[in-house]
């Protein structure tokens, strides 16, 4: 099973935070896996999927364009149009470097190499708005059964689940 947590402040030092160096070597892959399908991660698109990787939760593209229009890349540059930040999203998503969260119409980066056919489910703490992305191939082995089942070609296999974190379950103490 493959397991990832966002959650939580970006400082709180927990064990699942990214560090710079993570965020940096998630970047390094993009750039690597865009390089080897010959498609290119503008400074724009660049620029967006580094802003998804300073958070642990789910962001909208109001709040990606804040982020982006305070970066160091874009200081004295002019505020991006939101239409810039979906279009650049748009390729995020069709090349598996974010995920989007249908139920809080946002958005998270994806570090993972999984299958674009592999289930991916979200469970999204309702307390903190953190993430966990899971994927699993006896997940998706089940669904795609049910779905061959019933005869059914899917878009996307994304599930949602939301529900407490471990973390907050847990209390302020394990923050």
């Amino acid at each position: 099973m493959h397991r990832s947590h966002f959650h939580h402040s970006d400082d709180c030092g927990c064990s699942h935070a990214r560090t710079q160096s993570q965020r940096a070597a998630a970047l390094q892959r993009a750039e690597n896996l865009c390089q080897s399908r010959s498609i290119r991660l503008t400074p724009i698109r660049r620029q967006v999927l580094q802003a998804l990787y300073t958070t642990h939760r789910p962001l909208g593209a109001y709040d990606i364009a804040e982020i982006v229009s305070h970066s160091v890349e874009n200081s004295g540059k002019r505020h991006l149009a939101p239409i810039t930040i979906y279009r650049a999203l748009d390729f995020l998503l069709a090349q598996g470097l974010a995920h989007r969260l249908t139920s809080r119409n946002a958005f998270i980066a994806c570090p993972h190499d999984h299958g674009p056919d592999d289930m991916v489910a979200f469970l999204i703490c309702d307390a903190c708005g953190g993430v966990d992305e899971m994927t699993s191939p006896d997940l998706t082995q089940a669904v795609s059964a049910l779905l061959n089942r019933e005869h059914f070609k899917p878009e996307t296999q994304v599930m949602e689940i939301t529900g407490t974190c471990a973390h907050c379950q847990a209390g302020p103490a394990s923050l």
